[in-house]
This record gives structure tokens, sequence and C-alpha cells, in this order.
């Protein structure tokens, strides 16, 4: 998550004094509301931001951060943190550095069994050990047979009260700094499917909530975690809700108002502690009406290790409620790290269920996951729930691309994606569209194919990244569309608008971005892009999209609403 998820939060600035320096007293310092107010209200210089960004005697930022979009250090690359978030965002992150930190950038903790702990952001991880990156900069390689624990930690690299060393006029200088780091046009090779400039409609959608209700949890602040909304096939205008840390509701929408039960609690099952984890998504099986059955995909933490699980589970006889029989497992997929999940299943027109999952991290993919046949991370899979065989509760589709091939896994059905965050199917063509959430420079759009590489990590979108797992004889699949970051950083997709026939809008591809909020609205043709457009905003963080029966389209918001997208008085042009 993103969601999230985000795909799915904000980030950490994991800023460092230089070795040996002490932190200045709070007490003598200005709150940290004084400094909010102060870089909101007052210019700050470019220049000497800078010279603090790298100043020996302050802070020296350049030990964690680097900004030439190569992300080689502890802390988030910094190389276009002017695109990605406003001036506010900039302030918190840097005041409150642990409120919200990026998946793959908090804190791993490794005590050894000599007693020693050690503390850092992961780069690496083998069955012969971990490397961790501390604030100073420096990789400590860590054995396996040395390691007694390791852990997350939801504090951050960063240690708060950094601020308390500078001026009002300093911290504002020093965020003017880091508003100006921009993506530069000219670092990204220009591509049709790539286009610069991203227009605006003339008038956009409206965005409107659909339910009064806001879905939280109790005492739940701002980021309550709604990961998706699933329409209960053939009841009308009853959906399922479903919130990261493993709540389900069921909600129906009468002329008379709405009625909002509790389905099912997987609160005590669930892990939604650190990253982008916890219940994802849902999906119902082809033959709901006569076997009750739908799907889950959530993740746990198991042996210390977070592990995805797709579940099978059963609708009660009056389609109210969770049956409460227990779950038929079928697939656990273990992470390498905490991040990158994927985290969606849907069910195909030919009766199969395809389900995707993410590298799971470090950044950069360092083991090559996402092209790696024998494994199922950066996959799209493919398989029969129906139908068990070779010791495994479902088999395999016998027109699966790899099926027989030595080395590799037969579930797969697609390949080399790095977090794919949302996918669906045109109901009227077939196509599988997927958004797949980017490293440090650009979002991208995909059409899958059966049997595609789609380049992670030798390519990230349109752009080389990586020669290390580049295999001889592989071809590599561009998307149909990618975007930068002045655009966003978290792309969610969406789903091909088939409601309305006569609306402009129709076979449009509607998709978005968690982090801005921005709707954008695609195109294509043959693999193609034909048209990019910003369309509308959504109020809240976009982490999922759904649509209805009548191929009406919702937005679901991270932080609790559910909004209806109404294209009646917009056009696409």
């Amino acid at each position: 998550m993103k969601v999230l998820p985000r795909h799915l939060l904000v980030f950490s600035l994991a800023l460092a004094f230089q070795k040996g320096a002490e932190l200045p007293s709070l007490a003598e310092a200005p709150t940290p509301d004084a400094y909010r107010k102060y870089a909101l209200t007052h210019e700050g210089d470019v220049e000497r931001g800078m010279k603090l960004f790298n100043d020996p005697q302050k802070l020296v930022c350049w030990t964690c951060h680097s900004v030439d979009g190569q992300a080689s250090k502890a802390g988030p690359d910094l190389f276009a943190i002017g695109d990605k978030f406003g001036r506010r965002d900039l302030v918190d992150a840097v005041l409150l550095p642990s409120a919200i930190i990026s998946p793959g950038y908090g804190t791993i903790i490794v005590e050894t069994k000599g007693g020693l702990d050690f503390s850092g952001i992961l780069k690496q991880t083998t069955d012969a050990g971990v490397q961790l990156m501390g604030a100073d900069g420096k990789l400590v390689s860590i054995a396996a047979s040395e390691i007694k624990e390791q852990r997350g930690n939801s504090v951050s690299l960063m240690p708060e009260g950094l601020q308390a060393g500078l001026t009002l006029q300093e911290f504002t200088d020093l965020i003017e700094y880091l508003a100006t780091l921009q993506q530069p046009e000219a670092t990204l090779v220009s591509n049709h499917g790539m286009p610069s400039l991203l227009a605006q409609l003339a008038k956009p959608v409206a965005v409107r909530p659909f339910f009064t209700n806001e879905f939280k949890l109790p005492r739940s602040r701002v980021q309550t975690g709604l990961t998706s909304l699933r329409q209960i096939p053939g009841a009308g205008a009853v959906f399922l809700v479903l919130h990261q840390k493993g709540m389900i509701w069921r909600i129906e929408k009468t002329a008379a108002g709405e009625e909002k039960s509790l389905f099912a609690d997987l609160t005590g099952e669930v892990f939604s502690e650190r990253g982008p984890n916890g219940l994802l998504d849902v999906a119902f099986h082809p033959q709901f009406h006569q076997n009750r059955k739908y799907y889950l995909f959530y993740q746990v933490f198991v042996d210390e290790k977070v592990t995805t699980y797709i579940v099978e589970k059963q609708f009660d006889a009056d389609f109210k409620g969770d049956s409460g029989k227990p779950p038929r497992r079928l697939m656990e997929i273990t992470s390498v790290a905490e991040d990158h999940s994927g985290g969606c299943l849907k069910f195909g027109a030919d009766g199969f269920l395809y389900i995707v999952m993410g590298d799971t991290g470090p950044h950069n993919d360092p083991n090559g996951h996402a092209q790696n046949l024998q494994i199922l991370l950066g996959k799209v899979m493919r398989i029969d729930v129906d139908h068990e065989e070779a010791g495994r509760p479902y088999s395999i589709p016998t027109d699966n691309p790899f099926l027989g091939q030595a080395d590799v896994r037969p579930e797969i059905w697609a390949y080399g994606f790095r977090n794919p965050w949302r996918f669906s199917f045109d109901r009227l063509t077939g196509d599988l569209w997927l958004a797949d959430v980017g490293q440090d420079r650009v979002e991208e759009v995909d059409i899958v194919r059966r049997g595609d590489n789609y380049g992670w990590n030798v390519y990230e979108a349109f752009e080389p990244f990586s020669k290390q797992f580049r295999r001889e004889g592989r071809t590599y699949t561009t998307p149909v569309f990618a975007y930068r970051r002045k655009y966003g950083n978290s792309i969610t997709g969406g789903y091909v608008y088939r409601g309305d026939k006569t609306s402009s809008f129709y076979g449009v591809y509607i998709c978005g971005d968690y982090t801005t909020r921005r709707i954008f609205g695609l195109t294509q043709e043959n693999g193609v892009l034909k048209t990019a457009r910003q369309i509308g905003v959504v109020p809240q963080g976009l982490v999922s999209f759904s649509e209805d029966e009548a191929g009406n389209l919702y937005a679901v918001g991270f932080e609790g609403v559910i909004y209806q997208i109404d294209f009646s008085a917009a056009r696409f042009e």
C-alpha cells in the first residue's frame, strides 16, 4: 500500500547530525509548531538551505540522502521530493519523522547471538545474511548464523528534534531548498507513452461521497486504512468494505438510507503494523450464488517474516456475513522484506483466479525476484481454485504459458513487476490492465499479456534500470503509459469505464495516484497510448477504485470515505 499503502504512504527524511554532535536542548528551542508556522508563512533562501543540507557543522543530510535518483543511501532519495510533496508535507516530515515512514525505509533491528544490536535500513537479505545501512551511510553485514532476532521498528532512523539546532529562518531555508528538488525533464528519455505534459480537462469529473458512513476503526484518527470496496455479485447496492487492519463491513444502500454491519473481523490474524501490509483485497467466485465462496488477500507475521495468505472462505446461508467456517488456504507466499506485497486478486472471464505479488523488497530488487521464474515474487499468477493436483489446493490451467518448463513455477502468467497495486479486466475486451508502483522516477500502467516480461528491474517503465539480471534471449514489454514525479509517486490502478455507452469516457481507462490524489484517463490502441489526461481529484488518499455491475466507478479514500465518480457533466477530449 501503497496502501498503505501505498503504494502507500508518504516518506521520512532521515536527517543526521554530524557524528559526535549533541542535540541542542529542546527546552531552549522554539516549539515544533513555531517552526511549522514560520516555514509556512515566510520565504526561505534556496542557496542557504542547500548549504545547510551539506553543512558538516550542523546537518549532514547528504550522509543519509542522495539527490540524484540513485537511492544509494539509507534514507529516501530526494531527487524529486519537491515534485512529490507540498511544502506542508516537507515541514511535517522533518518535524515528525516517525509519523509516516515510506515503505522500505522503516528501521530494522538485528540482535546477534553474541549480544550485539544493529539497526538501520535493510539493503540486502539472502540466505547468507542481511546488510543494514545506518545513518552514517556505512553498510554492516550480519551472517544468518549469527542472527538471534530480526524485527522491524515503527520509529524512523531519523531522531525527532533535529530542527532544534536551527533558527526559524534556517529551518525555512532548508524547506525552501527541499521544495526546489524537482525532476528535470531532461533526465528521462522522451517517449510517446510518457508525455511530459498531462493536460487537464476543461471541466473535471465530479467526485461525490457515496456512503454517508465513514469507515473507521474505534478510536481511529486520521489514518484509518481503507483498502478495498467490492460489490457483492447480484445483490444490488450491497458492498463489502475492507480495512487494512482486518475489518470487513457489509453495507447496503437502500431508499431509506444505509444499513451497515460487521461482516467479519480478522484483526487478530492480519499483520498491518508496518509497511503496506494488511487485509488488501477480496474477490468472489464465479459461481458465488451456488457455493457462496469468496477469497481474501492479506498478510500475516509468521516466524518473524511477513507472509501473504490467499484464502478461500464462505458466506453464511443468508449472505449476510461470514459462515465462521475455517478458511481453506490456497497460497502462502513469504516476503523477503516487509514491502511491495502487491495486493489484488480477481477472477477472469475464463473462471480462473489471477493474483499479483510484488518483489517484496528491499529497494532496487537486489536479488532479482521479479526476473526469477523459480519464485512467485514480482509476478501475475493464474490458478484453478476448483480442482486440486500435485499436492496443491489448486490446479494449473493447461494453457498457462510456463506449464511443463523446467525450473519455472507453472502458476506464473506474466512477470517483471515491482509492486503491482490494483489490476482489472476490461469487461468488453478482456484486456488485463495493471498499475505498477515505480522506484524513484516514474509510475507505469501495463496491459498484461500471457507470458510477457514487463522488465523490472532491468527496466523501470521505458528507462533502463539495471543490467545485473538482464538475460540473453529475453524480451521486455513496455508500458502503455508512465508519468513523472510531478504528477505523483504511487499509482493506483482502476478500470476501463463501461457504464454509459453515450459518454465520451466510454472505453477510457481510469486510474490515479495515491499521494497527489489525481485521477487520470487513458486511451490506447494496440498497446500504444493515444490520449492521457488529468480528469479530476479525489479528496482523500486514492487507495483503490471499484466497479459495480452497472459499470459505475467508485474511488476509495484511505482515510475512510467512499466516493462515486460522476462522468455526466465532463467530456474526455
